[in-house]
């Protein structure tokens, strides 16, 4: 449910809305939701100084009603770490 509404919300603020991945993963820390977006997008996701990526976290933190969730904004083009 939390990765659906993340979803629907990103997709909302991008140029690229068919390219929005949302992954979902539990650890022992909760639940964390990566957000994937096409690499011209990922500025409008994070937003001036930050603000969009908060208001999401925002959000979605307010959908958990009390569950540990940690949104983070993944960039492609980064190389992986290993």
């Amino acid at each position: 449910m939390l990765a659906d509404a993340l979803e629907h919300l990103v997709r909302g603020v991008v140029d690229h809305p068919d390219e929005v991945r949302i992954t979902q993963r539990a650890g022992n820390r909760g639940e964390t939701l990566e957000i994937r977006v096409h690499p011209e997008d990922l500025g409008r996701v994070i937003g001036r100084s930050g603000r969009t990526a908060q208001a999401l976290r925002t959000v979605i933190s307010a959908l958990a009603s009390g569950e540990r969730v940690r949104v983070d904004i993944v960039d492609t083009d980064a190389p992986e770490a290993g």
